[in-house]
């Protein structure tokens, strides 16, 4: 049995370990690392298998346009190797989908295979007039509206939005990058 809650302090190190082990260490390196430093999730979940070991996370982040215009960045969404082929992925997947669309959310965007998120709505195409702070092959940038043509609405560089992370915030980023300032 899996359980999907809010991810709470006490997951920190197994969700660390979990995307180092999903993505490698140069994770910390791609493109949408930039609009997450630093910065606070606004929804965070995680799996919990029935020994209450983290078996799954996945999270959304607040990222806007050159307008103001806001959207959910979502990722990384990772599964333990273990647990693979029993659909966790899905339940995250939906559950962090079904709670940014009650909350109000326009839509969600991310960086990934359309084979596998198809599925789950999103799309290739519909952020034509969007750049990321980085490379990024545009064939794996996908979206899904909540709301018809919220994603139209969006232009130009998208940036970090949303609460900063206080326990970053004042200190170097470890990648030698900058860390973003509230506007």
């Amino acid at each position: 049995m899996i359980d999907i809650v809010e991810e709470a302090p006490v997951h920190a190190g197994a969700r660390e370990a979990l995307l180092d082990l999903s993505f490698g260490e140069g994770r910390r390196a791609r493109t949408c690392e930039r609009l997450r430093e630093g910065r606070l999730p606004v929804f965070a979940f995680v799996a919990l298998d029935e020994s209450g070991m983290l078996a799954g996370t996945v999270r959304l982040w607040s990222v806007a346009d050159r307008g103001g215009v806001q959207t959910l960045l979502l990722g990384p969404l990772a599964v333990d190797p273990g647990c693979r082929g029993h659909r966790v992925g899905d339940r995250l997947m939906r559950h962090a989908l079904n709670q940014a669309a009650v909350h109000g959310h326009g839509s969600v965007i991310l960086v990934g295979d359309l084979p596998y998120y198809a599925r789950f709505g999103f799309a290739d195409g519909l952020l034509e007039d969007v750049t990321l702070p980085g490379p990024v092959d545009r064939d794996r940038l996908l979206g899904l509206e909540f709301v018809s043509g919220h994603l139209a609405g969006l232009g130009g560089l998208l940036t970090a939005a949303g609460n900063i992370d206080p326990d970053v915030a004042s200190a170097p980023p470890s990648n030698g990058l900058s860390i973003p300032k509230a506007a």
